[in-house]
């Protein structure tokens, strides 16, 4: 059973700012600076219980409503549930609600950087660069129960809102939280660690195939994304490991095909991108992206490989070159010692002019024999 903490005397914001006891309230308006640096301030306008405070990934509800410097008003929610430290709300209300007990209500001042950026959110008419004020009462909170105990239908719904959680930084270029993301949708869309099941009743059942197979068909779509983002940060070796994990599954998924091979060739290794892109063309053969990608790396590798060409053959010819250099005459009366060590020199130098050649004459055969 899951222990839930919450605030029975719960009303509007309007009647607790209007009705609650100045005992309650704080004494002054002095903010809590969180971060030292007065960009993420908070002010207790109602006290709650003592020691209540949410703990990371525990279930919280809130109320609260958000204004602009100005007061417009651009949200106001009631009874939202969010999982704190997960990023499903923006960065400076999920750290102000962690220094809240339930039945506080605080304001919380956020600066751009920790509300919406530079990007502001043009679908609820927030600015870029804009500063937010939000009025929050935390309700009630409590302990996820465990990701292994809960059924295929959460899990399934829990993993894709992180999944889509995870899209939303992602167009908005904020990899490293996409990732993150990710991460926590695969947590809850893996059927491996504990199993899933469907409780019914007072019962569990497995899930059926079908229902497996839509679970398996989500996970790949995490992957692939986080692939994508990971390629944007260029971490190429953990993108080559997620998309690895779709290809696992589905050999022939053209966007996973496509993908790893943009990861092969940010690798420079341009010979093992191209058979996965003739194999992804060959799978969609109207898909003009792949095509023309293709045809670009075709071209790109012909022309590496002239390059080197080039670069052998100089540097055989430099060492033939130097094969043929004749030495200058010795003095008419050369000393003994110094005729030793120029012979040396000599013999050195011309030694490593032929060895020089012969391993040109070999990578080049090596490289182009075939």
């Amino acid at each position: 059973m899951e222990t839930e903490i919450t605030n029975s005397n719960s009303s509007s914001f309007e009647d607790l700012v209007k009705d609650h006891d100045v005992k309650d309230s704080v004494q002054n308006d002095d903010f809590m600076d969180i971060l030292g640096n007065n960009q993420l301030t908070k002010k207790i306008l109602v006290h709650g219980t003592s020691d209540t405070r949410p703990q990371r990934y525990d279930i919280c509800k809130i109320n609260y409503e958000a204004k602009l410097e100005n007061g417009e008003e651009v949200e106001n929610v009631e009874n939202f549930s969010f999982q704190l430290g997960d990023l499903e709300v923006p960065q400076g209300l999920d750290m102000g609600i962690g220094l809240m007990n339930v039945g506080e209500k605080s304001e919380v001042h956020c600066s751009p950087r920790f509300a919406y950026g530079s990007l502001g959110l043009p679908e609820k008419n927030i600015p870029e660069d804009s500063k937010l004020i939000y009025t929050i009462e935390l309700v009630s909170t409590h302990e996820e129960t465990d990701i292994e105990k809960k059924s295929y239908k959460s899990r399934k719904e829990i993993g894709n809102k992180k999944r889509e959680r995870g899209n939303f930084y992602f167009e908005r270029q904020e990899y490293n939280s996409a990732i993150q993301l990710y991460r926590r949708a695969l947590e809850y869309l893996d059927e491996s660690d504990g199993g899933i099941t469907s409780p019914v009743e007072n019962s569990f059942i497995e899930p059926t195939n079908e229902q497996l197979q839509d679970l398996l068909e989500d996970r790949i779509k995490v992957y692939n994304n986080m692939a994508q983002s990971q390629m944007k940060i260029h971490a190429f070796d953990a993108a080559l490991k997620s998309v690895d994990m779709v290809l696992t599954c589905q050999p022939n998924n053209v966007k996973a095909l496509f993908r790893k091979s943009k990861i092969l060739e940010a690798k420079t290794d341009i010979s093992s991108a191209i058979p996965l892109l003739r194999k992804a063309a060959n799978l969609e053969p109207e898909n003009k992206s792949i095509q023309n990608e293709l045809s670009r790396l075709i071209l790109k590798s012909k022309r590496e490989a002239q390059s080197e060409k080039n670069l052998y053959q100089k540097m055989l010819g430099q060492a033939q070159i130097l094969d043929k250099r004749k030495p200058q005459c010795p003095p008419s009366k050369p000393d003994t010692n110094t005729n030793v060590r120029n012979r040396l020199k000599l013999w050195t130098y011309t030694l490593g002019s032929v060895l020089i050649g012969v391993a040109a004459i070999a990578f080049y055969r090596y490289k182009y024999s075939s």
